[in-house]
């Protein structure tokens, strides 16, 4: 009798401990899947911020916007559409934060077309909706492009590209509006992959510690000995550009800043790119 209430007691608490191991796996599970969330989100904010300066910065144009993916309210199911969550060179705010559904507007054509499309006078322009001219004369916008960032059959967002005068858009600036968009949209595939292809976290025991957060996400200290140039091109690397953009920007070479950018890895602990971008922000060594 005393054997059988023994055995009992022995499933009982091995019951308990299997019970015990499956909630704590699931609830590592769901933290790491909230890690992966929050660090896609902040590469996300990071190169579309990014984008919407450089566009302004090196297109030759005033207003940069950029439209983010989002299920918009009163919106049918499966339908798509975006909100423009970037801005730069804006004058007010009616352009900042606003709805748009795939098709309406040129931003809205170009997600629903999967193509670029440019306008010299919005305003003026007879093949796109009008849903948006109230916005775009508090700008004084005419001319306008508008570029979808793709990955595939993927669209990660749309850039604008606006001038307040009305003017035709020349291949090389089209070409360099696309460009800056194709190098985003890379930098958000490789996030994207990056936060597909991390690990599940391993099996443990209720008693045992709880297991110390990657190094994509874990916290370094201001000491980091980073040197300042390894800091600088560390800066540039965080908001998606490449080592040649890089190198063009510092006055270095491709393979000097892949050594900057190698040595910075080491130190930090990670192993690419996108792990390096994201320590340094949840760091505090980028803003």
């Amino acid at each position: 009798m005393k054997s059988a209430d023994t055995a009992r007691t022995a499933q009982s608490e091995a019951a308990r401990a299997a019970q015990a191991t499956e909630a704590t796996e699931a609830t590592e599970a769901a933290e790491a899947a909230e890690v992966a969330a929050r660090a896609a989100a902040l590469v996300r904010d990071a190169v579309l911020g990014d984008l919407a300066r450089r566009v302004v910065a090196e297109c030759g144009v005033d207003v940069g916007l950029v439209g983010v993916p989002e299920a918009l309210p009163g919106s049918r199911a499966g339908s798509e559409g975006m909100v423009l969550r970037h801005w730069a060179g804006t004058r007010a705010d009616l352009l900042h934060d606003v709805p748009v559904p795939a098709g309406l507007g040129l931003g809205g054509r170009a997600l629903a077309e999967r193509a670029p499309t440019w306008v010299p006078d919005y305003r003026a322009a007879k093949d796109i909706s009008h849903h948006y001219d109230a916005a775009v004369a508090a700008e004084d916008l005419y001319a306008m492009l508008t570029v979808p960032l793709l990955d595939g059959t993927t669209v990660h967002g749309v850039v604008y590209a606006s001038v307040r005068a009305v003017v035709p858009y020349g291949d090389v600036r089209i070409a360099a509006v696309d460009r800056l968009a194709r190098a985003a949209a890379r930098a958000l595939a490789e996030s994207a992959a990056w936060c597909r292809e991390k690990p599940a976290p391993p099996a443990v025991s209720p008693a045992a510690p709880k297991p110390a957060p990657p190094a994509a996400v874990r916290p370094l200290t201001p000491s980091t000995p980073l040197t300042p140039r390894e800091h600088e091109v560390l800066r540039w690397a965080a908001t998606g550009r490449t080592n040649p953009e890089i190198a063009a920007r510092l006055g270095l070479t491709r393979n000097t800043v892949t050594g900057y950018l190698k040595s910075a890895m080491h130190k930090l602990g990670v192993r690419n790119r996108t792990e390096l971008a994201l320590a340094a922000r949840e760091s505090g060594l980028v803003n």
